[in-house]
């Protein structure tokens, strides 16, 4: 029979091990949310030059506020890179354009399958400066979905975007005048061409 420190300590020592299990299971948790919560932060805060998404009626709502109040044009610049393993070209069809803010403008894109076999590439981006990241926003873009191009296949990719008016509000991007939009086109891993 176990004496009272005895017993004292296994009681200890489980309650201690119920709270590891417990703390390892929060871990465990919280490192499948990670991915999520991080990509929720950054498009929340535009961390990192991450753009928003947007839907055909906040786009109309930027535009009604832009045509209610003073706004001014911006530059946007186009940025396109392929990733080494993907014998693609990829460019922007005009490498700038001058938008007022708060209007919807569209970009048009060209990629071409330079390889000799089908391919599946996908695009990530960011803007530049990193704080404008929370007041770009695309309604429509090829960068949310994967792209499939045959070889010699030419395709023409339209990203239809707009700046949001929140950004004269900013003091650290309200006197902004050009964002950068950068693309790398990367190989699909995973895709069985």
């Amino acid at each position: 029979m176990a004496t009272a420190p005895e017993a004292s300590l296994s009681a200890r020592n489980k309650r201690t091990g119920f709270y590891m299990l417990g703390f390892a299971l929060a871990m465990l948790g919280l490192g499948y949310a990670s991915v999520p919560l991080y990509d929720l932060f950054c498009r929340v805060t535009g961390f990192a030059g991450t753009t928003q998404r947007a839907t055909d009626d906040e786009a109309s709502l930027a535009e009604r506020i832009a045509a209610s109040g003073a706004t001014r044009d911006i530059t946007i610049r186009f940025d396109t890179n392929v990733a080494p393993d993907l014998s693609w070209s990829f460019r922007p069809e005009h490498p700038t354009d001058r938008i007022a803010i708060g209007s919807r403008d569209q970009a048009i894109f060209l990629a071409k399958n330079d390889g000799t076999e089908p391919v599946v590439g996908t695009a990530s981006f960011n803007v530049y400066p990193n704080e404008a990241g929370k007041y770009f926003s695309k309604v429509q873009c090829f960068c949310f979905t994967e792209q499939r191009l045959e070889p010699g296949q030419e395709v023409r990719m339209p990203v239809v975007y707009f700046v949001d008016p929140a950004i004269f509000d900013d003091p650290l991007v309200e006197d902004l005048d050009s964002i950068t939009l950068s693309y790398t086109f990367h190989k699909k891993k995973d895709a069985a061409s």
